[in-house]
């Protein structure tokens, strides 16, 4: 079972309840080794933006269309309260849901908590990057 904590942000990390992490997510990754596998429906514009922000902020993106985007989100464990327009994962599978910021994610994975999963975003809140700013 997974929950969220929820911040003054609107940003959040993912959490296992269940107490258990993965040894392989014990490290910090570095800028220069990260790609996202971004998982967007192919019309949305949004998502452009905020991958065009990861990518100015030294991120890597392979970009997917899945047919359901929805049956991505819930094989990733990705709670339809969680869910946004896009689904980033790292190479480690931390989740990164909707439009956080490069900066935030950055934070995240140099010091991941323990037992998160990811980050996730309120939809389209003022400010985010791929809603109009970068």
């Amino acid at each position: 079972m997974k929950s969220l904590l929820f911040s003054s942000l609107s940003l959040f990390a993912l959490v296992l309840t269940t107490g258990l992490s993965s040894p392989e997510r014990a490290y910090a990754q570095s800028i220069d080794d990260i790609t996202l596998n971004v998982y967007k429906e192919e019309t949305c514009g949004c998502c452009v933006g905020w991958i065009a922000h990861m990518d100015e902020r030294g991120f890597d993106s392979t970009v997917f269309h899945p047919t359901n985007i929805y049956t991505v989100k819930e094989e990733l464990g990705v709670l339809p309260k969680w869910q946004s327009c896009h689904t980033a994962v790292s190479k480690d599978g931390y989740l990164f849901e909707g439009h956080v910021p490069a900066k935030y994610i950055s934070q995240f994975l140099a010091s991941p908590p323990a037992n998160a999963l990811g980050l996730a975003s309120a939809r389209y809140a003022n400010g985010q990057p791929g809603n109009g700013n970068r």
